[in-house]
């Protein structure tokens, strides 16, 4: 699919194009289970009609009919337009209730009500809002859903079962699916290692589907059918046994039958938001011609920070740098002039120059709060970072994109560059620097030390280095435990960095080591100023490591 629309309608054409396919599966669905179970089942409670004395009423299950469709397809549009407040690619923090209340209570009491909230607690408010707002249109589908599949006019069911019992569980269990929806981070859309058409992915994901719909509908039977025995033991004299039963049987039914639509619909969402798009004019246009980057490069300078747009740019450059499908828009990267190779690296290292500061500002901080005695006593791995330096890790999916574009990038300019404009515009030493710099304070953080090691001319006569200067108060002292939220994330990204490293260092394998023989490995690869995290000796004795092959 190529661009020829704006990159901001890009987002809405596919939540437009979600609310259309989910209506699909969910009109299955009711068809399926309405005819061949409910009505079914339902019709063995009934007792001989009289229909056929007023043929007026013939009419009557008909409209019935339509209207509970029409019905059932609102509860799912309800459902399915809630996504879009609180879907996101990253992983936002909620403000907790009592967060709320002081900012409340500090906007109402101050004066100057605009600059008594900070901006990130005005996001994080917002997210709290959206969460809530999802909750509720989940516990309304709920009801307006289950009612809509359990209605059968000749079922003998009275209004009291469906609006009161029906509704009411159908109420609750929305309420509790929202709440365990957000909980467990579903909102987060997390996009597949390979991509893969969107049939295909959509088939792949349809047993997890049914089977969690068939786990949460299992629970509500059993919340049913208690709440149904204490409701029979009162209303002996008014609910049979068999119409019980059949109650019962037709409410697990319907139930499983709202909880499918809500998994697909979850799936279907997932599939085509995290589909790749392709940021560039139609191959043989004049645009493509001329100038085929600008439209990806619009999206990821212009997007919002952390928005979906601004995910699928990323995509879509890391699989034009990391593959062979669209070389044409890759070698447009390496352009005389070089600005448009500049754009790209100075856009991909944002994340991970952001990663290095943050973590680099929070371990000096953590560190600097100890007194002496407790630096020397406390365990790396037993120290704690605050929240707001640790907000980076949790943009694993951009920074693993941007350190693979570009090494990806780096290597294929040794063989695709023509004009040198990624040795000639100092990119080369940029992006091996941000990679170290990434890696050794993400390594710190983990609680792994690291010494400036002495070089061989300090080797004394019994083969004893003698004592160098450290690399500062800032490495080795702070970490996670390993069991951490976080710890998981900074391995990955450690490990999507050292690969990154290790293509770089296989491309200019021997560039890099005639540099080293003539003493030039830190003027050619590393920048002259102040690395992001510990010094310039460090990262060059981190580089060494990745020479031999021994970096681990």
């Amino acid at each position: 699919m190529s661009l020829t629309t704006p990159p901001e309608i890009v987002v809405k054409n596919r939540f437009l194009g979600f609310l259309i396919w989910q209506s699909i599966p969910s009109t299955a669905i009711f068809l399926f289970f309405k005819t061949f179970f409910i009505s079914t089942l339902t019709s063995t409670t009934t007792t001989t009609s009289s229909t056929s004395r007023n043929p007026l009423l013939s009419f009557v299950p008909s409209l019935i009919s339509l209207l509970t469709f029409f019905t059932f397809h609102l509860s799912q549009l309800i459902f399915s337009a809630s996504f879009s407040l609180v879907s996101s690619p990253y992983p936002h923090s909620p403000a907790y209730p009592f967060e709320l209340f002081l900012g409340l209570v500090r906007f109402f009491l101050l004066s100057d009500s605009s600059a008594s909230l900070s901006p990130d607690f005005r996001t994080r408010a917002k997210v709290s809002l959206s969460f809530v707002l999802f909750v509720a249109a989940c516990a309304v589908s709920g009801f307006v859903g289950l009612v809509s599949v359990c209605w059968v006019k000749s079922s003998g069911f009275d209004g009291d079962w469906l609006i009161g019992k029906v509704g009411f569980i159908g109420f609750l269990l929305g309420f509790l699916y929202g709440l365990f929806y957000v909980y467990k981070h579903r909102w987060v859309l997390e996009f597949p290692i390979i991509q893969r058409p969107p049939f295909f992915s959509f088939k792949m994901g349809l047993p997890l589907a049914i089977t969690r719909a068939l786990k949460l509908s299992g629970v509500t039977y059993l919340f049913s059918a208690v709440l149904g025995s204490i409701l029979l033991d009162q209303f002996k004299g008014q609910v049979t046994v068999r119409k019980f039963i059949a109650e019962q049987i037709t409410f697990c039914i319907g139930s499983f039958a709202v909880f499918l639509c809500w998994e697909l619909s979850h799936q279907l969402h997932r599939v085509l938001h995290t589909k790749r798009f392709t940021f560039a004019p139609p191959k043989g246009s004049a645009a493509a011609e001329t100038n085929p980057s600008e439209h990806l490069l619009a999206a990821l300078e212009d997007s919002n920070p952390n928005s979906l747009l601004q995910y699928l740019a990323y995509l879509d450059l890391c699989m034009v740098c990391e593959k062979n499908v669209d070389m044409w828009r890759r070698a447009a990267f390496f352009e005389e002039t070089g600005e448009t190779y500049k754009r790209v690296i100075a856009v991909c290292l944002r994340p991970l120059e952001k990663l290095a500061s943050k973590l680099a500002e929070g371990l000096e901080s953590s560190v600097d709060k100890k007194p002496q005695l407790s630096k020397q006593l406390l365990s790396p791995t037993d120290s704690r970072l605050e929240s707001k330096y640790c907000e980076p890790l949790k943009n694993f999916q951009l920074c693993a994109w941007s350190a693979r574009t570009v090494a990806s990038l780096t290597a294929c300019s040794h063989r695709e560059d023509r004009f040198g404009v990624a040795q000639l515009s100092g990119s080369n030493a940029a992006v091996i620097s941000a990679l170290l710099s990434c890696l050794l304070a993400v390594e710190t953080f983990m609680g792994k030390k690291t010494n400036i090691q002495s070089p061989p001319h300090l080797m004394g006569p019994a083969g004893i280095k003698w004592a160098t200067s450290s690399t500062g108060r800032i490495d080795g002292a702070v970490g996670k435990k390993r069991g951490g939220p976080l710890h998981s994330k900074a391995y990955a990204i450690a490990d999507v960095l050292r690969t990154s490293i290790y293509l770089v260092v296989s491309a200019f394998h021997d560039e890099m080591l005639n540099s080293a023989k003539a003493g030039l490995l830190e003027k050619d690869w590393i920048i002259s100023g102040k690395p992001l995290f510990g010094t310039r000796e460090l990262l060059v004795q981190k580089l060494r490591l990745f020479l031999d092959f021994r970096a681990s």
